[in-house]
């Protein structure tokens, strides 16, 4: 996988420790995320039978990206450049 999604995700998890109390919902919806980035990466290109490849990964990358502009707005621009690589891959 890209080497700009490892360093998105080492921004955006820096931009989350600095940035206060998260609502749990959104925490817990970053946590799925980032734990099928990294199941995808790990997994690399190749899909087990019967499974995707993305998980919808740019598509809810997008929408919390969303959430975030309106509750935390400073992390908007890491999840917004997330889903960005996430799209441009394919993802």
């Amino acid at each position: 996988m890209d080497s700009n999604l490892k360093t998105s995700l080492k921004s955006l998890h820096a931009s989350l420790a600095g940035a206060g109390p998260v609502d749990e919902e959104l925490l817990a919806l970053l946590k799925q995320l980032d734990g099928d980035i990294k199941t995808l990466l790990e997994r690399g290109a190749e899909p087990a039978p019967g499974e995707t490849t993305t998980f919808g990964l740019a598509e809810r990358t997008q929408e919390l990206s969303a959430q975030f502009a309106v509750k935390h707005p400073q992390l908007e621009p890491a999840l917004r450049e997330l889903g960005t690589i996430l799209s441009n891959m394919g993802i």
